[in-house]
């Protein structure tokens, strides 16, 4: 059984970035792995990492969250970094693994985000799944 989390956006709006997945693999999770970002990506990539980040803090916050319907890719971007295991031993190949936003880290790499000031990067946009 996979958690879905409800509310949380399904994708970047107007893009093929996915942020949740649908069903669970029959196979198994796919596993999370920390994948390294380079100057050179797309403007696009980044912007999806950054909004995906934030829908993490606006939905979770900084308590622990369950991997659940996250995708594996999406999350592959920020983990080891901006987002962080949050239990021990940590199963990267679970639906049910735990994970935490690295506040300090977050901050320092999406300061955007964290802005006092910032209106939600979703609001308006009627494109969400």
């Amino acid at each position: 059984m996979m958690e879905k989390h409800r509310g949380f956006p399904g994708r970047m709006p107007s893009s093929d970035h996915q942020f949740t997945i649908r069903r669970a693999n029959k196979e198994g999770a796919t596993k999370i792995i920390a994948r390294e970002r380079f100057r050179d990506r797309r403007p696009i990539d980044r912007k999806a990492d950054e909004l995906f980040l934030w829908a993490l803090w606006e939905h979770f916050g900084e308590e622990p969250f369950v991997r659940g319907n996250l995708d594996a890719g999406r999350l592959s971007w920020l983990f080891g970094r901006e987002v962080v295991a949050a239990e021990e031993p940590f199963d990267p190949q679970s639906y049910d693994a735990l994970l935490r936003i690295d506040l300090a880290k977050a901050r320092v790499s999406f300061p955007q985000i964290f802005d006092d000031r910032a209106a939600s990067p979703f609001e308006g946009d009627d494109d969400w799944d």
